[in-house]
């Protein structure tokens, strides 16, 4: 369960926009919050179009702000800022997590989508996913500008079949529960030309016998599907669920915009190397595909 949730920023409006969604969780599940500033060797005069806080004072100052600002009364927030300056923010941000705060949650903003969102999280998330196992609430701007519109109704939860999976789906219960939101879980099963890899390969060789696999892997999906809905209907958590044929990234994303669902919960992989983590991954196709807010959990 989430006690403690850490918030990153770096003095833009765009890193403030993970605030709302920081406030909500800390309401809901009773978490306290940290709110962290590290200042940047060599910074910018400008972050994002803003000016970028530099001076340890004024960005403390800063945090206690946004503190009293953004979080009721009753939530514990505690604001720190990283003064030794640093080359990488991002190592920075993972070092803090690992060995200071140990958060359960760290809450993040995309600062855009398309290319800025792929660079940011490559600097930030990755590195995060990859360093340890704190799950990541990635978020872009809404596209409606409301900054403050942020709230937990309906939970996308796709399913793999794959035991070590299951994380994700204990953190998407607990996290209805705790939000009385609805959960649709999702069972994508692959088409013959939706295959990746080896797979892919081997059905070109064999198409008669992939596809006679992939009927087999939708009919024991029902059964494995129900399983999982009798879980949430045990926790009191209302539920339905899709099984559909497809690209497992883009029938996601699509889910997530045709049932218009608050929150998508992934799990990943931690893998080593700057790359491996978003080399042919579903969680970060799904991300660039979609700006519905994403619950990484590793896994």
């Amino acid at each position: 369960m989430v006690k403690h949730i850490l918030v990153p920023l770096d003095g833009s409006n765009l890193a403030e926009s993970a605030l709302p969604a920081a406030a909500y969780l800390a309401e809901k599940l009773h978490a306290r919050v940290t709110l962290l500033h590290v200042i940047e060797e060599n910074a910018p005069k400008e972050i994002h179009g803003e000016r970028h806080l530099t001076n340890p004072e004024e960005a403390l100052s800063y945090l206690k702000g946004l503190a009293g600002s953004h979080f009721q009364s009753g939530i514990k927030v505690e604001t720190h800022v990283h003064k030794e300056e640093v080359q990488n923010v991002a190592k920075s941000i993972v070092s803090h997590s690992q060995d200071e705060f140990a958060p359960d949650l760290i809450v993040l903003s995309a600062h855009g989508h398309g290319g800025l969102r792929d660079i940011f999280m490559g600097n930030i998330a990755q590195q995060v996913l990859s360093a340890g196992q704190i799950p990541v609430l990635l978020l872009d701007v809404p596209e409606s500008g409301c900054r403050e519109c942020f709230e937990v109704k309906t939970i996308l939860l796709p399913l793999d079949g794959n035991p070590q999976h299951e994380q994700a789906f204990s953190s998407g219960q607990q996290l209805a529960e705790a939000c009385q939101a609805g959960v649709i879980l999702l069972v994508v099963i692959p088409t013959l030309t939706s295959l990746k890899g080896e797979k892919a390969a081997t059905g070109i060789f064999l198409p008669g016998a992939v596809n006679i696999a992939l009927e087999q892997a939708e009919e024991e999906a029902g059964s494995y599907v129900a399983e999982h809905m009798q879980l949430l209907d045990k926790a009191g958590v209302n539920a339905t669920s899709v099984i559909v044929r497809g690209d497992p990234a883009g029938q996601i994303a699509e889910a997530a915009q045709a049932a218009n669902v608050d929150l998508i919960i992934l799990g990943t992989h931690k893998k080593s190397g700057s790359d491996a983590f978003w080399s042919a991954s579903v969680a970060s196709k799904v991300s660039s595909l979609s700006q519905k807010p994403i619950l990484f959990v590793p896994v």
